[in-house]
């Protein structure tokens, strides 16, 4: 996979000062995903920063989870996230997990105890919020902070053996609980949680703190360049307390970039979650989702995730990119790539009364006329065929060019062909166009004897394929959330809109995972899920047009 990075990357300037330098010789990044859930595109983000950087220097990225929470973890998250990382394009040089190291944690704990610098804290977790203090007043010492060392390591090791329930003991840190940084007020790092663990079983009934494994993990793993979101940045200090006072025998450094928010979703896998828990959504790999799943689903390719996280840079300040702008890099991506068919996604009938019953010629049709390498196929056209209800009007208004009572339209690929008469039903609806077609106005014969302004795609009608058309709309409606309400509250109630219809008959074959362009109508990607030979599914990935530009 070629690489490519963007110049304007602070941290990639970083990394190659430091080579150039010395101070490294081997850049060494890892992606530690909590596997609590499924990777969005934010992380996509990160997973193309922290591998890229390390291909271009010819250094090395782990892939680790930081599974410190058996609440929360699960083997399924695990997997998705190896499928994730695969699927985008990279290749890890080590596989590790947190929990592999949980033995040298508890030993590294202890030592701090040894030190004078951690202590066994018997009060609740509403009585440790209440005593932290605020940003402007400092926190509270707790009663059981001078303790002495013994007591300290006999509690700590009884809480490993079992002997305390839940939340009954908690080890701290002994900072500063005046520290104008809050995190550095005597933060927690191991408490009992008798849950099985997806990795280790039952091992263990005391797990580290996130904030307290991390720069451990980092340390044990030779990272360079610990590289992580600005919400960590208040959380650097007590990293690089950790690193010093556990006496690791290396020192990484972290570096902080603004994490990728998008307009018209959300970017917390907490919420997400929630989508999925409340069944708002279909899954995690729902295509309304921004997760790396759902992307896929919808239809979004690799080449075109990378190609977005490298245009939008890293930066040291928040900002929103609009939605457009990724979908701006899936249109590049396939606009070579996807076959150019047709599709009619709320078909009206349409009788060519002229042309011969029973008869049925093969009309020759480009795969994409920007990619002539993409050759040709052959479509049917009968008598009888569809095309879209729109296409149509009664009483069309000024400058409507498609078909009414009178008009005539090219038939993409096919011929002329004129309003002759309509059919309504009872109702008033119409429900069946009879028109006469020109048969020297086919298609590619030179035909110059007069113009037409309308060019309509159809299906022919004896061959069409019945396919179901899901076409999406963005899942936040308003991206404001008002006191007292959740996001939930702003869903769009019509991010999905389900559409029954035809393909050509070639699109039978269709696989999931297939992408096409569909005349007037978008790119479709055949929905890996729920699509079947019988009845074909087509998730629409994104418009034709866009008003947006890079």
């Amino acid at each position: 996979m070629e690489t490519k990075t963007s110049s304007s990357n602070f941290i990639r300037n970083i990394v190659s000062e430091d080579l150039a330098s010395g101070k490294v010789k081997e850049i060494v990044t890892r992606f530690p995903p909590e596997p609590n859930g499924y990777l969005h595109i934010g992380h996509a983000k990160s997973i193309c920063l922290n591998f890229e950087l390390a291909d271009e220097f010819k250094g090395r990225t782990n892939l680790r989870f930081d599974d410190t929470n058996p609440v929360k973890e699960d083997v399924e998250y695990v997997e998705s996230i190896k499928k994730d990382v695969e699927w985008l394009g990279f290749k890890w040089d080590g596989l590790y997990f947190a929990s592999n190291y949980f033995g040298e944690m508890y030993e590294r704990a202890g030592l701090l105890i040894r030190k004078g610098l951690a202590y066994v804290d018997d009060q609740t977790a509403d009585q440790i919020r209440e005593t932290r203090g605020t940003l402007t007043s400092p926190g509270q010492e707790s009663p059981y902070r001078n303790r002495s060392v013994e007591e300290n390591l006999d509690l700590f090791r009884r809480m490993k053996e079992g002997e305390f329930a839940d939340g009954e003991k908690v080890l701290r840190a002994k900072i500063d609980m005046a520290s104008p940084n809050v995190n550095l007020r005597d933060p927690i790092l191991y408490r009992v949680v008798h849950a099985h663990h997806h990795n280790t079983g039952d091992a263990w009934c005391i797990y580290p703190m996130y904030a307290f494994a991390h720069p451990l993990e980092d340390a044990i793993e030779g990272v360079t360049h610990s590289i992580c979101t600005l919400e960590f940045e208040d959380q650097r200090p007590f990293y690089d307390w950790v690193i010093r006072e556990c006496e690791m025998p290396w020192t990484p450094h972290q570096y902080e970039f603004a994490r990728l928010n998008l307009t018209n979703t959300v970017m917390s896998k907490r919420k997400l979650k929630l989508l999925v828990d409340e069944k708002k959504v279909d899954g995690w790999d729902d295509p309304r989702m921004p997760t790396i799943s759902g992307l896929r689903r919808k239809g979004y390719t690799p080449e075109a995730i990378r190609a977005f996280c490298r245009e939008i840079g890293v930066a040291k300040s928040y900002g929103v990119v609009d939605e457009r702008m990724l979908e701006h890099f899936i249109r590049e991506d396939l606009k070579l790539k996807a076959l150019r068919t047709m599709a009619v996604l709320d078909p009206l009938k349409v009788v060519i009364t002229n042309y011969p019953e029973g008869e049925t010629e093969w009309l020759d049709a480009e795969n994409n006329p920007e990619n002539p390498e993409m050759g040709h196929r052959k479509i049917p056209f009968s008598r009888e065929i569809y095309i879209e209800r729109d296409d149509y009007m009664d009483n069309p208004p000024p400058k409507y060019f498609r078909l009414f009572p009178g008009n005539e339209v090219r038939l993409k690929h096919a011929y002329f062909i004129k309003c002759e008469e309509v059919v309504h039903d009872a109702d008033g609806n119409v429900v069946e166009l009879r028109c006469t077609y020109d048969p020297e106005t086919k298609s590619g014969s030179g035909f110059a004897g007069r113009k037409v302004k309308g060019t309509l795609h159809w299906v022919e009608a004896s061959q069409a394929v019945p396919a179901e058309f899901r076409l999406y709309e963005p899942l936040i409606s308003d991206e404001s959330e008002d006191e007292g309400q959740s996001f939930l509250d702003h869903l769009n109630p019509d991010s999905l809109q389900v559409l029954k219809g035809f393909v050509e008959a070639e699109m039978k074959e269709a696989a999931g995972g297939d992408k096409f362009q569909f005349f007037r109508h978008g790119y479709f990607n055949v929905d890996p899920k729920d699509s079947t030979p019988e009845l074909p599914v087509f998730n629409r990935i994104v418009s034709l047009k866009s008003s947006f530009s890079i």
